[in-house]
């Protein structure tokens, strides 16, 4: 079977490239895929973790918009679609132990238990197909990369081992786009919403713009370019490192999985 490209990929349904990713024939970034469909975090805990995982993306709401979680003894997330089964559904895993990152996996076959619960979590990659429809241009989008993401110095609110600092994404926007770019992300509240800051990265503890701590390097800005920065839903991952939970899983930063939900249906 062919392996898909991301070019071929931006034309398939959600469920389609769902397919796809199952038969691990696209494992690349999910950025721009399945358009006016919620894309999602993922984050996979021993279920005894659980309640505090839950509160704590309840205390920061912004960074961690629950939108999903599966039943116990199931990998299916039955209200994001159709036979989304977390075991196979995202193009790339993490695997975690002791918070460290131990593998990246195509699939979570082998690791997946009953004593797991998996958590879903909004991402702003839902709202970038809106973004390029009002005629902006998203460059991560444009040259097929990942999204740069950063450690902060934001604060999250503790829930158990759970706590850490923020991760945002950054994008890149003309300073005469703001008040556009607010108003349409700000429709998506499960989605990270509107912007959480604007301009000089080092007042929230981003020294060097340039090295991201997850996805691809930005590029440089002209005179009459902004960073916009949004919280994200790699927040969670942080927490998880920094709590060195034994055993848990996430998606690879970037690679989400995709559902059959509308983004309209969830706006504000």
């Amino acid at each position: 079977m062919k392996i898909v490209n991301f070019r071929d990929a931006r034309k398939l349904s959600s469920k389609t490239i769902r397919k796809k990713i199952r038969l691990e024939l696209y494992n690349n970034h999910t950025s721009g895929l399945a358009a006016n469909k919620l894309q999602a975090n993922i984050v996979i805990l021993p279920i005894e973790y659980a309640n505090d995982f839950r509160n704590f993306c309840k205390l920061n709401d912004k960074a961690c918009p629950l939108v999903g979680q599966t039943k116990l003894n199931s990998s299916y997330f039955e209200t994001l679609g159709d036979d989304i089964d977390i075991r196979f559904d995202v193009p790339l895993y993490n695997i975690y132990k002791n918070g460290n990152l131990t593998s990246t996996v195509k699939n979570i076959e082998k690791y997946w238990s009953n004593s797991l619960t998996a958590f879903a979590i909004g991402c702003s990659f839902s709202f970038e197909e809106s973004l390029i429809n009002a005629g902006l241009e998203i460059d991560h989008i444009k040259n097929n990369k990942v999204v740069p993401m950063y450690r902060t110095n934001i604060k999250n609110k503790k829930s158990g081992p759970f706590k850490s600092q923020m991760v945002v994404s950054m994008r890149i926007f003309n300073k005469k786009d703001i008040k556009k770019v607010f108003k349409i992300s700000g429709d998506f509240s499960f989605a990270h919403g509107q912007p959480i800051h604007i301009g000089d990265p080092i007042e929230i503890g981003i020294n060097k713009i340039e090295n991201p701590d997850w996805g691809d390097r930005p590029r440089q800005i002209n005179n009459d370019e902004v960073y916009i920065f949004w919280a994200c839903g790699v927040t969670p991952q942080n927490a998880i490192i920094e709590a060195k939970i034994p055993f848990c899983i996430t998606h690879n930063p970037g690679h989400m999985l995709i559902t059959d939900i509308e983004e309209k249906s969830l706006h504000n």
